[in-house]
């Protein structure tokens, strides 16, 4: 049986460095970083003070503000994206057969804001005087929930929960659901906002993030030498992933296709990835395959690029094995250099890079790369974007429990 084409007709974006896809791309071809001190709670006596924050965030452009009293932080966000990316798409729900249109959606963590501030509730006045909506608001499945309730779409709906791959593997079950015939459009994408003072303060008790606080904006530094952890950050990002006939039916702009999916797990370490980095060859390999791709057909990779010690150098002993001779060629980044790390919407966000990358030609730079590592030696565009054709891109999602995803996707030719 033969597959249905997908294509991307709609993006919407929630990020540290802007609302707006636009903005956020011209941030990032700029190199400016979107990491500072934390402003949205006190941080005295914390290891770590910074992240890639959303400053004085208010939902109510995009959500009734009843409803927004009733969803945590990061179903604001996803809401909010999402939003973004129907209207950025043209497409009317109320002229669709909502049957054949979902919303499947990634989050790591879910509703942590939500539970930090019950939790809190119920230590100072009791169990009797908890909210009826916190069980409700806590659930990563409220963020695709609220989508659907929003446009009213009855197709599939549900969520994904994989740590950093959680965007990535929720795009790659809408890619699936329309590829099979089982939907014509779903809203997917990712979103996190782990960004708390439980949060904080649990990644840095890990150990996982950096520790520059007296230099928040040079603390991200995927692939350099000096790198000591990943910073934290907040946001999200929605697409329309849309049959490619449905999509020429109502005259749809169409950003580029879906091409390709793999996934894999290392079988290895709850949080340390793999040291040669097999599980990620496998999800490569599974995605290019999936796309008939070869390797000297990608131009360019969206790294997982955390700024760890392990992940950086199992990255790319990974891209070396799947790219081999090609692999010097490739153009590679890191977003997280400027965004931080939005764990389950890292996919999201990065995808919705990947794709602008092929509408212009451009890539944007891995900021604050200053000193090489023998071990991590090939083009990461260090400091200064370029122009370049992207034909075929892939974008690495790389997560804790050794989970990863590969989405593939390529230039609309017709």
């Amino acid at each position: 049986m033969s597959k249905s084409r997908v294509v991307i007709t709609g993006i919407g974006t929630i990020t540290p460095l802007g609302f707006g896809y636009e903005e956020f791309w011209r941030n990032l071809l700029a190199g400016k970083s979107g990491v500072s001190l934390v402003e949205n709670f006190p941080t005295e006596g914390f290891t770590v003070r910074f992240g890639a924050e959303i400053k004085k965030w208010d939902p109510t452009p995009w959500v009734d503000p009843k409803e927004a009293k009733r969803m945590d932080r990061f179903c604001q966000f996803a809401v909010a994206a999402a939003t973004e990316a129907v209207k950025d798409s043209g497409i009317d729900f109320s002229k669709a057969d909502t049957t054949r249109c979902g919303s499947i959606w990634g989050s790591g963590i879910g509703g942590l804001t939500e539970l930090q501030e019950t939790h809190s509730t119920f230590l100072n006045k009791g169990p009797t005087r908890l909210s009826p909506f916190f069980i409700p608001r806590l659930m990563i499945n409220a963020a695709p929930g609220q989508i659907a309730i929003k446009y009213g779409l009855k197709g599939p709906n549900f969520s994904t929960s994989s740590a950093c791959a959680s965007a990535n593997h929720s795009m790659g079950c809408a890619l699936r659901s329309i590829q099979t015939g089982e939907a014509d459009v779903i809203v997917t994408g990712g979103s996190e906002a782990a960004l708390t003072y439980l949060g904080l303060a649990g990644f840095a008790g890990m150990g996982a993030l950096s520790k520059r606080n007296d230099n928040p904006q040079a603390a991200s530094r995927p692939f350099d030498k000096d790198r000591d952890g990943f910073v934290l950050g907040e946001g999200a990002a929605a697409f329309i992933f849309e049959k490619l006939e449905h999509a020429k039916g109502r005259g749809a702009r169409i950003y580029a296709e879906v091409v390709g999916f793999g996934q894999s797990d290392d079988g290895y370490h709850l949080t340390a990835p793999e040291p040669t980095g097999e599980g990620a060859v496998l999800a490569m390999q599974k995605g290019l395959a999936d796309a008939a791709l070869r390797p000297d057909q990608i131009t360019y990779i969206n790294a997982h690029g955390t700024s760890t010690p392990l992940n950086d150098k199992a990255e790319t002993a990974a891209i070396k094995k799947v790219f081999g001779a090609h692999a010097s060629k490739v153009s590679i980044n890191s977003t997280k250099s400027m965004t931080g790390h939005l764990l389950g919407a890292a996919a999201a966000i990065e995808l919705a890079v990947t794709v602008l990358s092929i509408r212009d030609k451009k890539i944007h730079p891995t900021i604050n790369y200053e000193t090489r590592d023998p071990e991590c030696d090939l083009n990461y565009t260090p400091n200064e974007g370029r122009d370049l054709a992207v034909e075929f891109a892939i974008s690495n999602s790389l997560g804790f429990g050794g989970h990863n995803s590969v989405i593939v996707v390529g230039r609309y030719k017709g």
